[in-house]
């Protein structure tokens, strides 16, 4: 069939892009990409990644729209290569990997993601002063980026942990994420044609869900004028939780 018809899997497929959509606008933009691990519940996980990619592709261009100029240059130096040194790598993974160590893949990027963030987040801690910008270890975090990128686009986590330590201002920030992971997406349309991840039912399903993703970029870029991500940040870490744990089941076969 050229269509999916699994309810299921359109019931996590919209709100996982409109999520997507609104972090990639800027409105904490760290919250990760619930898109894959979502839909990867309804269907396999390899085909999931196919069938983000298109939208994610959609939404660096609204996104990039709503941040141009406002990115770090010396920051954009210092992780593009590395970026796509890690798609290069993790194209030779995902060759590799079937559907059940992609998801318990997913699955463990996703839980890890979230434990950092919730110890980031502790009550009581004290905020450490700016990191200074590091070409090397910049390389190294975008290098794992552009790998989990690749392989379920969930490369928000490494990239992380190179930029936030910064203390970009917040436009800084979500600009140049933007930038980042929008030479990433558009980067993996090749590896992803050649390893059959862009095929007919994966693109017509893309189509379908290509109308939110500027919807959800507009959100994203409304709220993160207007409000505090915290309830955001619940939302999608709970969204996390649950799938997390859920993939890492499957994955492991139990």
């Amino acid at each position: 069939m050229l269509l999916i018809t699994e309810p299921l899997f359109w019931a996590l497929a919209i709100p996982a892009v409109l999520l997507t959509g609104i972090s990639k606008g800027g409105f904490a933009s760290g919250a990760g990409n619930v898109a894959v691990p979502l839909m990867a519940l309804a269907i396999p996980a390899p085909q999931a990644a196919g069938i983000a990619l298109p939208v994610l592709c959609a939404m660096d261009i609204a996104g990039l729209r709503a941040w141009w100029g406002k990115w770090s240059r010396r920051e954009l130096l210092a992780i593009l290569p590395g970026g796509l040194l890690g798609i290069a790598l993790g194209t030779a993974v995902f060759g590799l990997l079937g559907d059940r160590q992609v998801k318990l893949m997913v699955g463990v990027i996703s839980l890890a993601f979230l434990a950092r963030s919730l110890w980031q987040a502790r009550p009581g801690r004290v905020a450490p002063p700016p990191a200074t910008p590091n070409r090397w270890r910049g390389s190294f975090w975008s290098a794992l980026s552009g790998l989990t990128s690749t392989v379920a686009h969930a490369g928000g986590p490494p990239l992380a942990v190179y930029l936030y330590p910064l203390r970009l201002d917040r436009a800084k920030l979500a600009a140049t994420t933007v930038v980042f992971f929008g030479v990433m997406n558009y980067v993996k349309l090749v590896p992803y044609f050649f390893l059959g991840q862009l095929s007919a039912q994966n693109l017509l399903t893309s189509l379908l869900l290509l109308p939110l993703a500027p919807l959800g970029v507009a959100l994203g870029v409304w709220l993160a004028k207007r409000i505090g991500d915290r309830l955001f940040y619940r939302i999608v870490y709970a969204m996390l939780f649950v799938t997390g744990v859920k993939l890492v089941w499957d994955g492991l076969g139990l």
